[in-house]
């Protein structure tokens, strides 16, 4: 069996996911052909500036909507020609156009799409938030300035509608399948989780690994990792207030791992000790920082999926998040670590002190997320679903 695994060349979790399975198939016998696409920069200035014009010139939610006008023809490509299934992932900035995933059906092969985010089921947004407009054929979106029932989002709906023909999708999340079920635009998916590299998240002595990164040795560690820390959704502002909330702060430090992008007072106002981490050399660092910490806090408002989580439970560390989205197929409830009501700060304090307060078996820990999202547990899931399309 031969798999072309597509993504656009962009840094995130979907570009470390869609290189985790390719590794996870080919070590159980399955031919991956990456296609990592380089989107040109006129590719990507121009879909941005389309859309500021569709927006009444306004730069406002610019990156947080995309429309997929313009993209590369990957069909022509050996990787492309000689795969009996094309498996893509994340496909915006500049990556693939919707044009060019017709010129991918058009092959007679059959298509998997794993949605990272809401996008390929929505207009034009890559989360939804609250709205439900996808659910009909958009229009009137709240991120346009210039909305209308037949705005942007709208436009660009009815082009995926006549796009989509063959297109099998997986979600990688309970939640992002429940979501993508209420969209006209799918007809078909499945949920299948990230895979979690359990060779090198694993188990590690935390007091090492606290000398490793000089972090205090006598207090808790709240560990929060996300690749932009200011970016909203990730809910920073909640962990903040939760801090305020939380018994002995004293004996508390936040250990920070992410990009801070123009946000100066971005540590501010932090109720207890901070330390910000400097880059990672590699993955079995932030490994490390997993192991030296006491507990790992997502407040995000949304996850698709939540690989911080799972990543976490495999170096022993239990978790904290909001009862939301992704996170429900990850936490359980007191079990390996706590799910506070969503947007409330808290009820996420509650959760910090309980997991705090609490003994969590580490090896436990482990065996859930070796149980749930190991490389072979998703291989399988995936070659069971290529089977049957391929059939």
């Amino acid at each position: 069996m031969k798999v072309a695994l597509v993504n656009t060349q962009t840094p995130g979790g979907a570009l470390v996911a869609c290189q985790r399975l390719g590794h996870a198939l080919q070590k159980h016998g399955v031919e991956v052909s990456p296609v990592i696409i380089k989107a040109s920069r006129w590719n990507f200035l121009w879909e941005r500036f389309c859309i500021w014009v569709a927006n009444c010139f306004s730069r406002k939610n610019l990156f947080a909507v995309s429309i997929a006008n313009t993209g590369t023809d990957i069909s022509k490509l050996p990787a492309i020609q000689e795969a009996d299934l094309i498996h893509l992932h994340w496909i915006n900035q500049g990556g693939l156009s919707l044009h060019n995933i017709q010129q991918l059906q058009a092959l007679g092969k059959p298509v998997v799409w794993t949605m990272h985010d809401m996008w390929p089921f929505t207009g034009i947004c890559h989360y939804a938030y609250e709205c439900t407009n996808y659910s009909k054929e958009c229009g009137q979106c709240h991120l346009l300035r210039c909305s209308s029932d037949r705005d942007l989002s709208y436009r660009t709906h009815k082009i995926k509608q006549e796009t989509y023909s063959s297109i099998h999708f997986a979600a990688v999340s309970r939640w992002l399948q429940k979501k993508a079920e209420k969209s006209p635009l799918v007809h078909s998916v499945v949920t299948i989780s990230n895979v979690l590299d359990t060779s090198v998240f694993e188990i590690q002595d935390k007091q090492e690994a606290r000398r490793y990164f000089a972090l205090p040795q006598d207090k808790k560690i709240i560990l929060m990792v996300a690749g932009k820390l200011n970016d909203p959704i990730k809910g920073f502002n909640y962990l903040r207030e939760a801090l305020s909330h939380i018994d002995n702060k004293d004996e508390v430090c936040l250990c920070l791992f992410g990009n801070i992008k123009k946000a100066p007072d971005f540590l501010e106002n932090i109720p207890v000790q901070v330390v910000l981490m400097h880059p990672l050399s590699d993955t079995s660092d932030l490994a490390k920082l997993y192991a030296a910490a006491d507990v790992t806090v997502v407040p995000s408002l949304y996850e698709t999926f939540g690989q911080t989580l799972s990543e976490s439970l495999a170096c022993g560390t239990p978790i904290v998040s909001f009862d939301n989205s992704g996170q429900t197929d990850i936490i359980v409830h007191k079990g390996n670590g706590y799910l506070a009501r969503w947007k409330d700060a808290h009820d996420l304090a509650d959760g910090i002190e309980f997991v705090l307060s609490q003994y969590f078996d580490k090896n436990k820990l482990r065996e859930y997320a070796i149980a749930h999202f190991s490389e072979a547990v998703v291989a399988r899931q995936y070659i069971d679903l290529y089977q049957s399309l391929l059939q």
